[in-house]
């Protein structure tokens, strides 16, 4: 397929590259002239202007920072300027209103399109094993797939348009809450006399088992090698948290959800953020226990 590709990013550099080795033709564009770099020596064609970068497009994917830069990408440069019957796929993290949004205008103006956000991190967009969680209906997901397969070690049909959204904020937020009673029990160990290595190999074997526990640990030296061991560099920003976690507030306030510890989680992040700690990865909160 010819795949126009917008947003080169940390993640979305990796999965433009991944698509490319699928044997898909990927025009690219970022505002990121060194991204842009990267992606040419990925085998991507590199464009200077969205509209450019969506000629003969089959399929236009975005990996965007946030819901108001997705809406502007679309209404300004994508919806009616990409082919006739292209398909849209948003890969970006957003909030569900822009996310429907935006997919109404598409739908109205002729295209089919599926909010399909991502699970894995960096090195999972690197190597081609990110989780996607689809929102859109079964004729959009069909011809989804065949774009999100190489870069994915899974591609789940979460529901309706915007469902991939709601499936994000929950597991982000539930990773959040996993991620603070990880740290705070491995804390606990040391400072009650047991060897963390002893607690991290019990506990891992055990009800407490947990990913952040077991494949992420955030304790240098312990368990899993994860960003702990490289002084919390890399990974998943503490700022990236944070946003996600905000958005997940936001849609419990729109559905008339109680989320008492994932409100506790973002004020602990908030603190964090504010502290100076937004590039650091979020299992850096460790630090403050």
């Amino acid at each position: 397929m010819k795949i126009a590709f917008i947003g080169l990013g940390n993640m979305g550099g990796g999965m433009a590259a991944n698509l490319v080795k699928a044997g898909h033709q990927v025009s690219a564009f970022d505002l990121s002239e060194e991204a842009l770099a990267r992606a040419e020596e990925n085998g991507c064609r590199t464009f200077r202007t969205v509209p450019d970068a969506l000629a003969g497009a089959e399929a236009v994917v975005t990996m965007l920072p946030n819901g108001g830069i997705v809406k502007a990408v679309y209404t300004a440069d994508v919806i009616a300027k990409a082919p006739a019957g292209a398909l849209f796929l948003d890969c970006s993290t957003i909030d569900l209103a822009t996310a429907r949004e935006v997919a109404e205008l598409a739908e109205e103006a002729g295209y089919h399109m599926v909010d399909a956000p991502v699970s894995g991190g960096i090195a999972a967009a690197n190597g081609g094993t990110l989780t996607f969680m689809v929102g859109g209906s079964d004729a959009a997901f069909e011809k989804a797939k065949v774009v999100l397969e190489p870069m994915a070690k899974a591609v789940i049909h979460a529901g309706a348009i915007g469902s991939g959204q709601v499936a994000k904020m929950c597991n982000n937020m539930l990773l959040a809450i996993h991620m603070i009673g990880t740290c705070e029990a491995l804390a606990l160990a040391e400072k009650a006399g047991l060897d963390p290595q002893k607690f991290y190999e019990i506990s891992s074997k055990s009800t407490g088992y947990n990913w952040s526990l077991n494949d992420y640990t955030p304790a240098p030296g312990i368990g899993a090698k994860s960003p702990a061991d490289n002084d919390y560099q890399g990974g998943f920003a503490s700022a990236l948290m944070l946003k996600d976690l905000r958005l997940a507030m936001t849609g419990a306030q729109t559905a008339g959800a109680t989320v008492p510890l994932g409100e506790h989680a973002t004020k602990i992040y908030e603190a964090f953020v504010e502290a100076g700690n937004d590039g650091r990865d979020f299992g850096a909160i460790f630090t403050t226990l």
